[in-house]
């Protein structure tokens, strides 16, 4: 699993023309099921994308296709990690640690 957090690089109004385009992106990568949360931070200077995948190099082409990307708003910090312990509503994504 991946935390991919954004940090808008950009006035808040360049980030705001290129949102409709963002929250496209988003859906789609809702539908195929590698996004399961995301949102905007407190305070709103970036967000926070929950990403599941085996293949970092796969997650870092998906971050650079972003439509804040392309257009130079936003940078990305990606954090891999195991979640080992979830609720039982993230209980889907639970993995063991490799061995």
């Amino acid at each position: 699993m991946f935390v991919l957090e954004l940090t808008y690089i950009a006035p808040i109004e360049r980030i705001d023309a290129a949102l409709p385009e963002h929250v496209a992106w988003l859906e789609a990568h809702y539908e195929t099921g590698v996004f399961i949360a995301s949102g905007r931070k407190v305070p709103r200077d970036g967000g926070v994308i929950l990403a599941v995948g085996e293949d970092r190099a796969k997650i870092e082409e998906i971050t650079r296709s972003d439509p804040f990307t392309v257009a130079g708003v936003a940078e990305y910090s990606i954090t891999e990690f195991i979640p080992t312990k979830t609720s039982q509503a993230m209980e889907p994504y639970r993995q063991e640690l490799p061995s």
